[in-house]
């Protein structure tokens, strides 16, 4: 993405973004002067620290969660908060903001699935198995920006705010209802030894549904693609 150039169309149909949009509309007009989108995308990188610690420390005790819950808070009010802050203001930097927003989605998602690894909620293996699900598809996002100008943000009507009111309300079930935190089943994988929750197996769903998404989509634009450039005659090299 080069100065210049057309920024890429989003495309976000999650069900909570037409509602989204107009809060972060209305809270982007309320910011003072003196915060800036950088200012915010920190916040969104200390909230992922934040949801991590939280995650952590609920080994120790399982009201450590409702850090996590802040962090996830923070998380969402810095993420989502700084791009609409540079609308309302008028103030984009396309080629800055592009580079920015995307390396910092790419640490901050990092940080927020070893912490739910390192928590007695998933199995790290199963966290990083959707971490892996998770970058292919955001890799498929940022192709797709390129070749075709448009940024997808949401698949089957979620997104990344919708992911986090879901951890959110996993993080109250978890710390409110024994039995899901208590509950294991031995289970042997590759010959690997496994003690597998009910989380591991929405964790593992999870990744399961990002990957049919990513081949879905990829199979998709195959055939557009192929329209868009198709093979030469050998006359014609």
């Amino acid at each position: 993405m080069t100065e210049g150039k057309k920024q890429a169309r989003r495309i976000q149909k999650s069900f909570l973004s037409p509602y989204e949009k107009k809060v972060l509309v209305y809270l982007a007009g309320k910011m003072p002067e003196w915060v800036t989108s950088d200012m915010l995308t920190i916040l969104g990188f200390l909230g992922a620290l934040v949801m991590a610690a939280g995650y952590c420390l609920s080994n120790l005790n399982l009201n450590w969660l409702w850090l996590s819950c802040f962090g996830l808070f923070m998380n969402w009010f810095g993420d989502s908060l700084d791009g609409s802050l540079a609308r309302v203001r008028n103030t984009q930097r396309k080629t800055y903001g592009f580079f920015i927003d995307h390396n910092v989605d790419v640490i901050n998602e990092t940080i927020m699935f070893v912490g739910v690894g390192c928590s007695p909620l998933v199995n790290m293996s199963f966290a990083m198995l959707a971490l892996v699900a998770y970058f292919m598809l955001s890799v498929y996002v940022y192709i797709d920006c390129h070749l075709k100008g448009e940024m997808r943000l949401s698949y089957g009507g979620l997104g990344p705010t919708e992911f986090r009111i879901m951890l959110v309300i996993v993080n109250i079930l978890f710390m409110y209802v024994p039995w899901l935190s208590t509950w294991k089943k031995p289970i042997t994988i590759f010959h690997n030894d496994f003690m597998i929750g009910l989380f591991d197996y929405i964790a593992v769903a999870a990744a399961v549904a990002i990957l049919v998404s990513y081949l879905v989509s990829f199979f998709k634009d195959i055939r557009y693609f192929s329209q868009l450039d198709p093979p030469k005659k050998q006359d014609e090299e």
